[in-house]
């Protein structure tokens, strides 16, 4: 996949995540962490690093993108809406957005300046957005567990129940002091 074409597919994808959340959506773990780490690794298996100025770059990114996810993560609101735990993009995670995505080309441009060869075009970007969205992924899952509806792992398709997760299901448990079972 051409930089270009990967640029523009992981805008769209940003843009279209960003509509749904800040009308507001179920919190479910399979958006939050599963897709986001398959991303980073297809990113990472995709990344080339040509210098070692090109892997401080990306380094560099990777942990950029990291913190503003976190930071993303904790403006995130989280709340109970019909027994699941629902999140909502506010206008300060878009600015953060928006501040992150100014932050990495800021860096590109002063790591083009300082080597033109190690910053290409879209190289790493699958694995930067991916480690972001990782981040801001668990500090929601974090806040999720807290709030006194249930957390789902995936959506159910065509009026099906949503699926859920033991291990969310006892993260939420341990968290919460019930020690019950939350599936009831």
């Amino acid at each position: 996949m051409t930089g270009t074409v990967e640029i523009v597919l992981i805008a769209a994808a940003i843009v279209y995540v960003m509509a749904r959340r800040l009308a507001g959506e179920p919190a479910v773990g399979k958006r939050l962490l599963l897709l986001p780490a398959v991303l980073g690794v297809i990113g990472l298996t995709q990344t080339s690093v040509p210098s070692a100025d090109a892997v401080v770059f990306l380094a560099v990114s990777v942990l950029l993108s990291a913190v503003f996810g976190v930071l993303r993560g904790l403006t995130i609101r989280t709340y109970e809406r019909d027994g699941l735990v629902m999140l909502r993009y506010t206008v300060t995670t878009v600015v953060l957005w928006v501040a992150s995505i100014a932050a990495r080309f800021a860096l590109g441009f002063a790591a083009n300046l300082l080597d033109p060869g190690a910053v290409q075009a879209g190289n790493g970007l699958m694995l930067v957005v991916g480690a972001g969205l990782l981040a801001e992924g668990l500090v929601v899952m974090s806040k999720a567990v807290r709030v006194g509806g249930r957390v789902v792992w995936a959506k159910g398709r065509d009026g099906e129940p949503h699926r859920t997760s033991a291990f969310v299901d006892s993260w939420q448990e341990k968290v919460r002091g019930t020690g019950h079972d939350a599936s009831r």
